[in-house]
């Protein structure tokens, strides 16, 4: 297609910034990156505000559309685009018709619609004339109404960890499910069942908190072929069902995750822990975004030797986002954490009331916490962020006496993106460091504790630490990328049975002194980890991966140090590589 038909398609569409919101993008995708690049180079306003995740598929149609009237957007940024709406091609329509409300929606013809716009990439020979009509989905069915895409999951991963016994190993398959009635109603899910053998610092971890990071219940894995005594088997699984209310309010309800940031950490809400159950408002009204959360967490992981109901916690939060100009965003956040005898505390529920004058009405049992989040895009090439949480804190004991008091509880983020760095296409950085005070997120016991079964709602390291990352992604060719990662922290761990506010699923009534805290107090720890991976797109989001990876950890106790070090290789569709930075 010719620039000049592209731009005369673009300046005959009709595109709105409030079309209803639709089934999310998938955790892990591609798209984020891309989205995220996009957002920067723009001098537009985004369909979305950036720091709420998952994105919606309508919203990234819409943001592709908007970014093709660039007429100075390179070859390759086109070619990212024209991905976006092959990985969402049942929101092509979107791009003409500003739906859901329109009569041509009402009729149910979104996907239909979609089939024949220009943008619709059909495949030339699909499989079995059945299979992988389009590039990115498997199996996809439009009908008048109604349209489904399903896609299968895969992410092998092998390598030969040179410290240790047994190999680092990822075997993970599942299906990814989504549709769309009357384009008003929206379905996805996905199932993984997954069989891992994780380095031995992730190891130590489980065995600390009961727990596997990013997953629920778990059973012993051992495999001959692949020389594994003590592998995970978990099953993991994310579901959702949406409704477009208006055009502006959209409700969620499901199980799954969510991450409110633009960094590569959260100090709010991250998406590190297991799936948990949740209700969830967005409203979208001119350049405000509200929303509200109300989930329900485990207080704690199961026990491995018996089986029983899980004590419930509770979680309602809220998130307040303002585009200031197009560039520039603030955030307002506040969640608390409480048990009720396992049942919700309706006051909770007030979507825009202040959660503190709640907690205080009901009595101050609970674990209420508030933070703020900024991002500015300038230059076409930067993007400055942070995010501040607040646990606890006394203003005489921070800024006038400032005597270490333990309940000064609170966290920071500083961060800065520069994409086409040095002028060169494709090569983006970013830095972010991040700090959090000992015994923020953790409360006087696990039922109000920022966890959920035994794994941090926010940073995987808890508290009490200092962290700085260096990333780098560079796409010297279309189906080439590199990615590079250095993660540097300063850790206070606890010995033997005492508490310094790094483990925050310790109730902090056992911390070991009222005064004199500081951050990395404890027993001392330097973490340093790199990591590089290769990736070379065989098809469409169907990867070939080299993954090289070291972490060393040297401690003031030398008993505890401990370094990693592994080269492998693994296949992927669908899904990302195997991470698991702490």
């Amino acid at each position: 297609m010719s620039r000049i038909t592209l731009l005369l398609l673009l300046f005959f569409a009709k595109i709105t910034l409030s079309v209803g919101q639709g089934t999310p993008v998938a955790e892990g995708s591609n798209q984020y990156f891309l989205l995220d690049r996009f957002d920067i180079l723009s001098s537009g306003r985004t369909p979305f505000h950036t720091s709420l995740k998952p994105f919606s598929q309508s919203d990234a149609v819409i943001f592709a559309f908007e970014i093709l009237k660039d007429s100075s957007l390179s070859e390759k940024n086109r070619e990212d685009v024209f991905f976006l709406f092959d990985d969402n091609n049942e929101w092509i329509a979107a791009g003409e018709t500003p739906l859901p409300l329109t009569a041509k929606a009402e009729k149910g013809k979104l996907a239909l619609d979609s089939e024949n716009h220009p943008f619709y990439k059909k495949t030339e020979k699909p499989l079995f004339g059945i299979f992988y009509k389009t590039p990115a989905n498997f199996f996809e069915l439009n009908k008048k109404d109604f349209y489904l895409r399903v896609n299968p999951v895969l992410n092998f991963f092998f390598a030969k960890d040179q410290n240790g016994a047994e190999p680092v190993f990822l075997n993970r398959r599942g299906l990814d499910i989504r549709a769309g009635v009357d384009d008003r109603i929206f379905i996805y899910t996905n199932i993984h069942e997954n069989q891992a053998r994780f380095a031995d610092y992730v190891n130590e971890r489980i065995a600390r908190d009961k727990a596997v990071p990013g997953a629920g219940l778990f059973k012993n894995y051992e495999s001959d072929i692949f020389n594994i005594s003590k592998g995970y088997d978990f099953l993991n699984a994310q579901a959702m069902i949406g409704f477009n209310v208006t055009r502006h309010v959209g409700v969620q309800f499901g199980h799954g995750r969510n991450f409110i940031g633009n960094g590569y950490r959260s100090l709010l809400l991250s998406d590190f822990a297991n799936n948990y159950f949740y209700l969830k408002l967005n409203w979208r009204v001119w350049r405000f975004q509200l929303q509200n959360i109300f989930a329900e967490l485990a207080a704690e992981p199961k026990p491995r030797s018996e089986d029983r109901l899980l004590s419930k916690k509770y979680m309602a939060s809220h998130h307040l986002s303002y585009d200031i100009t197009p560039n520039l965003n603030f955030g307002f956040f506040e969640t608390v954490v409480f048990s009720r005898n396992n049942h919700f505390e309706l006051q909770y529920l007030n979507p825009v009331i202040i959660y503190r004058t709640v907690e205080q009405m009901v009595g101050s049992p609970d674990n209420v916490l508030i933070g703020l989040d900024a991002k500015w895009n300038f230059l076409r090439r930067f993007q400055a962020y942070g995010q501040l949480i607040l646990d606890e804190f006394l203003f005489k004991e921070l800024f006038l006496e400032n005597r270490g008091w333990w309940a000064n509880k609170y966290g920071v983020q500083a961060g800065l993106k520069y994409v086409n760095a040095f002028g060169l296409n494709n090569l983006d950085l970013q830095a972010e460091w991040n700090s959090m005070r000992p015994y923020t997120y953790s409360h006087k016991d696990s039922s109000a504790n920022y966890t959920h079964y035994g794994q941090a709602l926010a940073h995987p390291l808890g508290a009490n630490f200092r962290e700085g990352i260096f990333l780098l992604r560079y796409r010297p060719f279309k189906k080439w990328s590199v990615d590079f990662r250095y993660i540097a922290a300063r850790t206070g761990e606890d010995a033997d049975s005492t508490n310094w506010g790094g483990n925050i699923l310790l109730p902090n009534i056992t911390r070991e002194q009222t005064y004199g805290n500081e951050t990395g107090q404890g027993v001392g720890a330097k973490i340093n980890l790199a990591a590089v991976n290769v990736s070379y797109r065989l098809f469409h989001n169907f990867f070939i991966d080299a993954q090289f990876f070291m972490r060393k950890k040297d401690s003031d106790d030398d008993a505890r140090d401990l370094t990693t070090q592994y080269f492998g290789i693994g296949l992927r569709l669908n899904s990302a590589p195997l991470k698991m930075d702490f």
